[in-house]
């Protein structure tokens, strides 16, 4: 078969993938480190990540701790926290950067819900592509003489079955995350 399902079953994978660390960036009222991972800081002349800079830590449930290494950069971390949207205010104190976590609003459980939800469409999105490459790659196979007409309708079966696969391993991830969103 031309269409390599393993190929397309890794890069599915890799839009699931991609779903799950969308999702950890989301905040749902309980602290965890990854809500920081995307934060990018203006450090040593160029714009670093978070992580590279300190060390992330959650001491409490609802407390993020920021160890910096480099007094310098203290402000910095501090500012691109409180400027990345999270909703949270972030304070200084030495070289160590409390971020406490605000208990989640009705409205802003509801309105991260929706951004889930935009996340987990945009992957699906993903995947339907990843299906049509496969689908594409049977047709001119076929087209060439390299497969019959039942080997094409076999493996573009097998790909709509991994493709099913995958829509539901996002739904069901949907689904986790607004129930932990909305505090369920």
């Amino acid at each position: 078969m031309t269409a390599d399902i393993n190929e397309l079953r890794r890069r599915m994978d890799g839009a699931l993938k991609t779903l799950h660390q969308e999702f950890g960036g989301l905040r749902t009222g309980r602290a965890n480190a990854s809500l920081l991972d995307h934060i990018q800081v203006d450090a040593y002349g160029s714009m670093v990540a978070l992580n590279t800079v300190a060390n992330i830590s959650v001491p409490e449930p609802r407390l993020l701790s920021v160890q910096v290494w480099d007094k310098a950069n203290v402000k910095s971390v501090e500012k691109a926290i409180n400027a990345a949207g999270l909703g949270v205010n972030a304070t200084a104190d030495g070289q160590l950067v409390r971020v406490p976590i605000p208990e989640l609003s009705q409205e802003r459980r509801k309105e991260l819900s929706k951004i889930a939800g935009k996340y987990a469409e945009e992957n699906k999105v993903s995947v339907r592509n990843i299906r049509r490459d496969g689908m594409d790659a049977l047709k001119k196979a076929e087209k060439d003489g390299k497969i019959s007409k039942d080997e094409h309708t076999k493996s573009s079966e097998g790909i709509q079955k991994l493709t099913d696969e995958f829509i539901k391993k996002i739904d069901d991830a949907l689904a986790i995350k607004e129930k932990e969103i909305m505090g369920n």
